[in-house]
Formats: structure tokens, C-alpha cells, sequence
């Protein structure tokens, strides 16, 4: 069993940062393709970037481009995402995401096996 826990949402106030991080706990595969998702209140679940064990990084959404990072911690079995300029608009539930042995670029949410339980994002103007 693999679990998935986020944690560093909370509110900031428009141009502010955050910094979320997932950590995966369980059963240890070798190799995990994994994303960031989000889902504002009233709109479909967004994916914002992928990223495999080795590092390879994707940007899903054109509006996080040039102001999110994707990165990982092998080691620690930990994701992160790395938010700065951050604007009203990005107000979400923010969601990690896990597929052993997965590969590809920005792969749908219907792609993933586990998930997160969610983490609130609130950016002020």
C-alpha cells in the first residue's frame, strides 16, 4: 500500500510563495512517474507538471510556466513544487500524484494509481 501525503499550502498574498511537498510512504517501487494536480472550486482537476524518478520535468499548464518548479528528492521519497509569483488565479485544492514504473509527459489524472488527500492553496490579491 502506498500513501501519499502533501503538506505547505495555506494562504499567501499575491506575488508570495510557497513551497509544497509530497512525501510517498509505503511500499518502496524502484521507479514512480509523478505529477501535480490542481482543482479549483467549480472546475475540472488540472494537471501542472510531471516529473520521472530521473528527473525529467514537464510543465503541463502554460499559466504555472516560469514560476513553478517540479523537483524531487529521491532519497527522501519526497515531490515537490516549488511556487513563486503566485496570483489569485492559482487558488486551488492542490493535489500530488504517483504511478510506479509510469513514463511520458503530462499524463492525464486518469494515468495515476494513488493519490494525496489534497492541499489548500489561497492567494490573496
Amino acid at each position: 500500500q502506498v500513501q501519499l501525503v502533501e503538506s505547505g499550502g495555506g494562504s499567501v498574498q499575491a506575488g508570495g510563495s510557497l513551497r509544497l511537498s509530497c512525501g510517498v510512504f509505503g511500499y518502496a517501487y524502484v521507479n514512480y512517474y509523478m505529477g501535480w494536480f490542481r482543482q479549483a472550486p467549480g472546475k475540472e482537476r488540472e494537471g501542472i507538471a510531471t516529473i520521472y524518478t530521473g528527473g525529467v520535468s514537464s510543465y503541463c499548464a502554460d499559466s504555472v510556466k516560469g514560476r513553478f518548479t517540479i523537483s524531487q528528492d529521491n532519497a527522501a521519497n519526497t515531490l515537490y513544487l516549488q511556487m513563486n509569483s503566485l496570483k489569485p488565479e492559482d487558488t486551488a485544492i492542490y493535489y500530488c500524484a504517483a504511478q510506479p514504473y509510469g513514463a511520458g509527459y503530462c499524463r492525464p489524472a486518469s494515468y495515476f494509481r494513488y493519490w494525496g488527500q489534497g492541499t489548500q492553496v489561497t492567494v490573496s490579491s
